[in-house]
């Protein structure tokens, strides 16, 4: 058999696709797809060839991903140390030519956390820890990895995610060591005598890992503290780290009492209930250890930052003072814990907790008719409500999961760490409502001034109408004013995740920078104007999770933009950017100490720009021509969403293209068996729906719903791309978008579920064999009628898709002849996939599953169940114990079903690998994971 490559696939990629050019009615997506069918069938090319094509593929994607990940960190990387001291001096010295400011000015830029890097995990986790490393590895500027390496990912559990996050914390952590450095080098140049009292931290980091219960029931309260505890040993063996570097003859009291609470968190740690179910005598020996260890596990980082003074001054040389101040201040921005803790859940949970402890607050804030009296209500119950007692017995009994979580928060400020504040961040916030239950809950755990409250706006009716709202309704209360006043802040959650699958990214880029201009404004109004303002922005965006095109400098600018931070600048209200590195995706940034360092340093300089000097932006200045834009492609990707056929088009195959990236499920399963049927796109969590239009290769949540106002004005959309860096900045997904998106490897996914795409294969066909496999499977997708309706839809996509492309300045980026080629081979292993269902001989109903059943499970690539049920209906051995003797003459024994084993069950199974590990491929190429 004469040897095919990657290179002889993608230049057959690329000569269909030129002939196709020409050719109106082409197919070549299905062409090329069935073009390697036939190689298959006429034996010019094996399956096994085909899947050493795809290890070819892997391997060239991976290298692209990494050098990707290196431009994305700038033009400086890896060398970031020059860039760190040039940030430092420019803060103490604007004006190369001028005097330095004065110390306290220095003194309070760098002292004022001003953004920050927040892990989360989400099912981004789309390669195996272990080659995640390498690729981190090789876009720090590593040896290529030798031999092959694997692609599909690992389903990680809980203790998998943390584990990963805790390691890019860990770099984050060092690379803040590097920058604090920075800043103290300068301030000790230019204050000698003053130097040492700085705390650097301008950057700081936080997690959510472990403590976000939203939509989960496996990370129980127990689970949260065990891993709040690893959280702070990791802080105190890393102080420990950094002392045992020094002299002892400056250090040994700080040594010290750091091992000392080393050891009795340990206590503590070892008495904490396992994963699971915790029983009364687990939790209550848990209890008396983390009560009788607290004073000298520490609750605060106090006593050691008390025994910093001495130390300075025992210090034998500048560089030892130095390193005792870098160690101060991580200590001083995160206190007992490697990183700042978020917790999070949904506001559902609040209003059931709200109403099962007080009657009265007995419906939710969505029934207009109760809502003028239920805030009334809410209010009252706050005036008279005051701190109760929070024991784990009652944590134990406490039924109600938003009373839980916060009882939670009430014992690591107790037993943990009291010195930072936790934040509450709540999903799904319509209502200024919600943020008063939980100050109720807050209150009642005497926790209110240690947490702060976070509402997430990202739903559509969210950003465009209710955000503002919420925020206006909560500051109604007196009790919430007062309440931000002590804290010294308002933080809010802004994301893509619902808002880029229901109107759109580019949309939601407009409605997320509105909606922050207005609750500045509500500020003003409500006096308010000395609050800091957190802006944190959870992301979501279809380009894997806080993914940006052009880089990290470029995707700061695109969540944080100039003139949003000049507003708050003229209005004398300081803002910090929150902004969240999620899964294994996010996590690579900070997956080795040069990445980090890198990132660090981006996002120092960001935390640092110059405001925006001269005319304002065009889309500001010009904004007519780009809000009818966005306002159009919002009505058009709403109308998109509604659309039956995109839920079939989702739903076609749905998350059966997908390994499991996480620890949670993607979507449910039906009652029946298999996967459920998406009826709406509400039905698919944010992260896959993303990632099925990654894999069917059209990324409408870039694109789609654009291409009718781009084209109505191409003059002026061209204009705004040239003129507008804020315009082309969010149009900068909407390019690669574009890249990575092609009509026609979508129509050859459509036309694969079209019944009259097999027909028309029968009547080509001249084999009876082969005509009775493609009838079959005609009849099967007519019984299925998933076609009809993704048909429909996709002329809709096609022609905003033909719009934008003819509108685009300079002609639209194309998708790869490899992506295309990928998507083709993949058809063409769906297709033999098919043709076996069809092939499975009939079988008796015992097995509770008919063939037909069988065969639909098959068409919507339920492959792994099937497989399972056929080495059940065609077992391929004999019974355990059928060669025991049974006291009377054997019968003959015929044996197992190996015939089957070797004709269907073997090969779905490896067909259906080499899918998934296409998918994992293309989620290379796109840069990310949904």
């Amino acid at each position: 058999m004469p040897p095919f490559s990657q290179l002889d696939l993608v230049a057959l990629a690329s000569s269909i696709r030129s002939s196709a050019q020409n050719e109106p009615l082409a197919q070549p997506a299905l062409a090329l797809a069935l073009a390697l069918n036939r190689m298959v069938e006429e034996k010019s090319v094996s399956l096994d060839q085909l899947a050493q094509i795809l290890r070819q593929l892997g391997q060239t994607a991976f290298f692209d991903k990494a050098r990707r990940i290196s431009l994305a960190l700038g033009d400086e990387f890896p060398d970031t140390d020059a860039a760190l001291a040039a940030l430092a001096t420019r803060i103490a010295r604007p004006d190369p030519a001028d005097s330095p400011v004065p110390f306290a000015a220095f003194r309070a830029a760098c002292e004022r956390p001003r953004a920050a890097a927040v892990f989360t995990a989400h099912p981004t986790f789309s390669l195996p820890p272990a080659t995640n490393a390498l690729l981190a590895e090789l876009a720090a500027g590593g040896s290529p990895p030798a031999g092959a390496f694997p692609l599909r990912p690992e389903p990680p559990t809980l203790a998998d995610e943390f584990e990963q996050a805790a390691l890019a914390i860990a770099n984050g952590r060092d690379a803040l060591d590097r920058l604090a450095a920075a800043f103290l080098a300068t301030a000790r140049a230019i204050w000698p005598d003053r130097w040492t009292q700085l705390d650097p931290r301008p950057v700081i980091l936080a997690s959510w890992v472990g403590y976000d219960t939203d939509g989960r029931t496996d990370i129980g309260w127990h689970d949260t503290l065990r891993l709040r505890l690893r959280m702070k040993r990791l802080q105190l063996v890393r102080l420990a780290a950094q002392l045992a570097a020094l002299p002892e003859t400056c250090t040994a009291a700080l040594r010290q009492r750091t091992a000392d609470a080393l050891e009795a968190l340990q206590v503590q740690l070892e008495a904490c209930p396992p994963a699971g179910p915790a029983t009364p005598v687990a939790v209550q020996a848990f209890a008396a250890a983390l009560i009788a260890q607290r004073e000298a596990a520490l609750t605060t980082p106090t006593p050691l930052l008390a025994l910093f003074p001495d130390a300075l001054a025992a210090a034998p040389d500048e560089q030892t003072r130095l390193a005792l101040c870098v160690a101060r201040a991580g200590l001083k921005a995160h206190g007992l814990s490697l990183a700042q803790t978020h917790v999070r859940l949904n506001a559902s949970q609040l209003h059931n907790a709200a109403r099962l402890r007080f009657t009265h607050l007995d419906s939710g804030p969505e029934d207009p008719a109760r809502r003028r009296g239920l805030f009334a209500a809410i209010n009252t119950v706050l005036e008279d409500a005051r701190p109760e007692a929070v024991d784990f017995g009652g944590l134990m009994a406490e039924q109600a999961s938003a009373a839980r979580l916060m009882m939670t928060v009430a014992q690591i400020t107790k037993h943990v760490d009291a010195s930072q504040p936790l934040r509450f961040l709540i999903a799904e916030t319509e209502s200024g409502y919600t943020l008063l239950a939980a100050l109720l809950l807050a209150r009642l755990a005497g926790v209110e001034d240690h947490v702060e409250i976070s509402p997430l706006f990202e739903t559509a009716e969210a950003l465009e109408r209710r955000g503002e709202r919420v925020v206006e309704e909560a500051l109604r209360s007196s009790h919430w004013r007062s309440y931000l006043r002590r804290v010294g802040r308002l933080c809010l959650q802004f994301g893509y995740s619902d808002s880029g699958r229901y109107v759109g990214q580019a949309a939601a880029t407009q409605l997320i920078e509105r909606l922050k201009l207005r609750i500045l404004d509500l500020l003003g109004r409500h006096g308010l104007a000395g609050l800091e303002v957190v802006l944190f922005d959870t992301h979501g965006e279809g380009l894997g999770r806080g993914g940006h095109p052009d880089g990290l400098a470029a995707r700061l600018d695109y969540l944080d933009p100039p003139a949003v931070r000049a507003a708050f600048a003229a209005q004398h209200i300081p803002a910090r950017l929150e902004t969240s590195f999620q899964g294994g995706d996010g996590y690579l940034l900070f997956g080795t100490p040069t990445l980090a360092r890198a990132a660090v340093a981006r996002i120092a300089e960001h935390a640092f720009a110059p405001l925006p000097q001269g005319e304002p932006d065009p889309v500001y200045a010009e904004g007519g021509f780009a809000s009818d834009l966005f306002a159009g492609a919002r009505v058009a990707f709403a109308a998109l969403v509604e659309d039956p056929g995109y839920a079939a088009l989702l739903g076609a195959f749905g998350t059966a293209l997908l390994d499991r990236t996480g620890s949670r499920p993607a979507n449910r399963q039906s009652d029946a068996g298999g996967p459920a049927v998406i009826r709406h796109p509400r039905e698919l969590r944010a992260i896959p729906n993303n990632a099925v239009l990654q894999q069917l290769g059209f990324l409408a949540n870039l694109m789609h719903g654009l291409g009718q106002g781009a084209l109505h004005e191409p003059e002026a959309f061209a204009d705004l791309i040239r003129r507008s860096p804020r315009f082309a900045n969010a149009m900068a997904f909407t390019r690669a978008g574009l890249a990575l998106s092609s009509a026609d490897v979508l129509h050859g996914y459509v036309a694969s579920l079209d019944p009259g795409t097999w027909l028309a294969r029968a009547a080509q066909s001249r084999s009876h064999g082969r005509v009775e496999a493609f009838l079959a499977v005609a009849r099967a997708l007519e019984e299925a009628r998933l076609g009809d309706a993704a048909r429909a839809v996709f002329r809709r996509l096609q022609a905003d898709d033909l719009a934008l492309r003819a509108a685009w300045p300079g002609g639209a980026p194309r998708m790869s002849d490899r992506l295309f080629a990928l998507h083709a081979l993949r058809l063409c292993l769906i297709h033999r996939i098919w043709l076996l269902a069809v092939a499975i001989p009939d079988f008796s109903p015992r097995h509770a599953v008919t063939r037909e059943a069988l065969i639909q499970r098959l068409l919507r690539l339920d492959v792994e169940a099937a497989v399972s049920l056929l080495e059940e209906i065609f077992p391929a051995a004999e019974p355990p114990g059928a060669s025991l003797d049974f006291a009377e003459p054997p019968a003959p024994r015929h044996g197992g079903y190996g015939q089957e084993e070797g004709e269907f069950i073997r090969p779905l199974r490896e067909m259906f690998g080499m899918v998934r590990e296409v998918s994992a491929i293309i989620s290379l190429e796109c840069g990310a994971f949904g």
